[in-house]
């Protein structure tokens, strides 16, 4: 992802991030039209709801990105443009506008430090567990301030063509090596307004049971909270012909410090068509 141009340094984005924790903190890839050779585009940003993007990603703050389609290895997506909302990615090679693809993008650990107000605010946002709840009013009480290093993952399904599974091979595959935490869809692929979605939530390759997930569409502000079962999956219907967005946040004890918090969040943007 060579960038011809200088970056911000990594405190002007880890203090970007920082300010948008609490008011702007899912980020996701949003498609973009294609390229005249055919490259699929994103736009990959933060927000405080989708679909709008208000905060851009630093090129430097990525770990990793990729791009699979169908019986193609996972290649690394290439660098378009700055936005002021957002980072501008492509993929490394032309895509059939019929062809299932999967794209995701992982960003390095940033470490941040907030006030008790803004984490009231935070634990709303995520739906926190009562777990965690207790574990912070602990905290609190000593009078230590939230110390959180977070990690954020994006996925994005495109051009599932009619019966296909996703291009993220659904329920029998193997999870994409090396994404920290990802989702999954598993329904039969493309999804049509009324269709039952059923996607599985993943953490190091793991299932991840008893999460809290909101899918939340691009025309209405009002999303679905449902909660991952044992074997970390959800089904939920999706009732319109929309944009949507799966998006979750893993919080938890950090290893080795006790006072401190492990968070990754994680999205899955996908489009539903309208019946025909």
């Amino acid at each position: 992802m060579a960038h011809p141009n200088a970056m911000p340094s990594l405190l002007a984005a880890a203090l970007l991030a920082l300010a948008g924790t609490a008011h702007a903190h899912d980020s996701w890839l949003a498609p973009l039209p294609p390229t005249d050779r055919g490259e699929a585009v994103f736009a990959f940003g933060t927000g405080n709801q989708f679909p709008v993007q208000e905060i851009t990603i630093p090129l430097q703050q990525l770990r990793s990105t990729g791009c699979r389609s169908e019986g193609l290895r996972p290649t690394a997506m290439r660098w378009v443009a700055d936005r002021p909302t957002a980072v501008v990615l492509r993929s490394a090679r032309p895509v059939p506008v019929t062809a299932a693809l999967t794209c995701w993008a992982q960003l390095k650990p940033i470490d941040i430090e907030i006030d008790d107000a803004t984490v009231e605010i935070y634990l709303k946002e995520v739906n926190a567990l009562p777990a965690v709840r207790e574990r912070w009013a602990a905290i609190q009480a000593r009078g230590l301030r939230w110390q959180e290093t977070y990690t954020k993952h994006a996925r994005i399904e495109m051009n599932a063509a009619e019966g296909t599974v996703p291009a993220n091979g659904g329920a029998d595959s193997a999870p994409i090596e090396g994404l920290g935490m990802d989702i999954r869809i598993e329904s039969p692929q493309p999804l049509r307004a009324g269709d039952m979605l059923r996607a599985q939530l993943l953490r190091d390759g793991q299932p991840l049971a008893g999460l809290p997930v909101e899918l939340r569409s691009d025309l209405s502000p009002i999303g679905f909270w449902r909660t991952t079962d044992a074997e970390g999956r959800l089904q939920l219907p999706v009732p319109l012909a929309a944009r949507w967005l799966l998006r979750a946040t893993d919080l938890r004890p950090a290893a080795g410090h006790a006072d401190q918090w492990d968070s990754r969040f994680v999205t899955l943007a996908f489009e539903v068509l309208s019946r025909r």
